[in-house]
């Protein structure tokens, strides 16, 4: 038998960080069996369906390394309504399911305290299909149904406990119990891995493929993955588009190592593997089944260890899109021809070491590429108090006076010029940093006067003089 998983979204929206976590777990498990992964687009909610969430999701995968020529499809759930409402019709004529004209209203109306869902009305009214009647299957009054979850062991439902749910609107539309049976049906899945959310569908669709006549797949069940509070991730609530941390300058290397710890550890006291490893270890039953904690601080941390362990021409490139603002990227506050790749690669080395994620690259080095720096107000207030004019003064004199324009030279000079006045090296440093690249943190300050040049840093602390008057 060859193995065959699915991973089947719905195009309604961005790209929810745990699709992307079972997605992933989908991914390896195919490989490691020799098998087959299929992408099945769900997008049957019209009203919400948009193309460019399609291309999206496809986008995501490609970005996280599930490239776009490496698994079977996309299929479009909408193309297979015939056979969803084939497969209703079956259920129908063989006494499996029957037609229901009660209105919810009815259905509350009947439904006392201590009972929960449908009473089973219309089980023996005999009704045909009319406008306005659901069709309901007939759920097994006696006996349990075992699931077997290579995640939650065997988890066993009580039949009884199972109300006649609907598999067919009143309008004939099937619903999504019926129409993902069937699809995975057609395409011949053999296991489905998906979050625990869709548990207790589970039974249902499991006496759905006992109904018509085949082999239920083997599940599993993973974790469901929660904010700091515990909560199931919301879109609403908090930030799960794999979209916006791709945007922001989260490694696809870093996001997919952090996306497979969401329930599952590799061996050893270790957390970032070579992804080679998460492929070779990666086991669905020593998944942990307890809800898998989703922390943003972590992901951050994670990802600096990926931008350090980068050759630095590596990160260089890495790092183009938000210096040049190409796709998605919003374009930096320099304009094209300000841009200086040598004066960039120049300093590289000593962003990589202080940044978390990719975009914060632009407000440490667009110093260099503007021909006034942003000043940050607050940060001015801090470092320009007394005293701040007396010291930019003998800065300027004495950087005027250097014979030599490099970096062990001018901390030198400015460590004399602070020492004349009383302050240690990070006091005096405060005015010129503030007055040179707009802020009171950044990149180490002796460099980046050496890579700014003589001329443009003086006459910004020259500037930043005149401000003080």
């Amino acid at each position: 038998m060859t193995v065959r998983v699915r991973f089947a979204p719905s195009p309604t929206g961005m790209f929810h960080v745990g699709g992307a976590r079972s997605a992933l777990q989908n991914w390896i498990f195919a490989k490691q069996q020799g098998g087959v992964f299929v992408l099945r687009i769900e997008d049957t909610d019209a009203a919400r369906n948009k193309p460019e969430w399609t291309e999206g999701i496809l986008s995501a995968l490609e970005w996280i390394g599930i490239a776009r020529d490496s698994y079977e499809g996309p299929y479009f759930q909408s193309s297979y309504a015939g056979e969803h409402r084939a497969a209703a019709q079956r259920l129908y004529e063989s006494g499996r399911a029957y037609y229901c004209d009660c209105t919810r209203e009815d259905v509350q109306a009947r439904t006392g305290p201590q009972q929960r869902g449908y009473d089973g009305f219309c089980r023996d009214r005999g009704l045909g299909p009319g406008e306005g009647r659901a069709l309901r299957f007939r759920t097994p009054d006696e006996g349990e149904t075992v699931v077997v979850d290579l995640v939650r062991g065997e988890p066993t439902f009580e039949n009884k406990l199972i109300e006649d749910f609907v598999i067919a609107r009143g309008d004939g539309s099937p619903v999504f119990l019926l129409a993902n049976v069937v699809d995975d049906m057609s395409m011949g899945i053999t296991h489905v891995i998906r979050a625990e959310e869709h548990l207790p569908n589970t039974p249902k669709q499991q006496l759905l493929w006992d109904a018509l006549g085949v082999k239920p797949p083997i599940w599993a069940h993973v974790p469901v993955v929660v904010n700091e509070k515990r909560q199931k991730l919301s879109k609403r609530r908090d930030k799960v588009a794999l979209e916006a941390y791709r945007d922001e300058g989260y490694l696809a290397d870093a996001m997919r190592n952090y996306l497979m710890l969401l329930g599952w550890a590799p061996s050893g006291d270790r957390e970032i593997v070579p992804w080679s490893v998460i492929e070779q270890e990666f086991r669905l039953d020593e998944v942990n089944p307890s809800p898998a904690f989703f922390d943003e601080k972590k992901l951050r941390a994670f990802n600096g260890d990926y931008i350090r362990a980068l050759p630095v021409e590596d990160f260089i490139a890495a790092c183009q899109p938000w210096l040049t603002g190409t796709g998605t990227i919003a374009p930096p506050p320099w304009q094209p021809e300000e841009f200086d790749p040598a004066a960039f690669a120049a300093v590289a080395p000593l962003a990589q070491t202080r940044i978390a994620v990719l975009s914060e690259i632009v407000p440490n080095v667009d110093f260099l590429f503007l021909a006034d720096p942003l000043i940050d107000e607050a940060a001015w207030a801090k470092a320009m108090k007394e005293g701040a004019a007396d010291l930019l003064d003998a800065a300027i004199v004495a950087f005027e006076a250097l014979e030599s324009w490099d970096a062990e030279s001018l901390k030198a000079t400015l460590e004399a010029v602070g020492a004349e006045r009383g302050l240690k090296l990070g006091k005096a440093q405060a005015p010129v940093r503030v007055a040179v690249t707009g802020r009171t943190v950044g990149l180490p300050l002796f460099e980046s006067l050496e890579v700014l040049g003589r001329d443009r840093t003086l006459t910004r602390l020259r500037a930043a003089r005149v401000r003080l008057v």
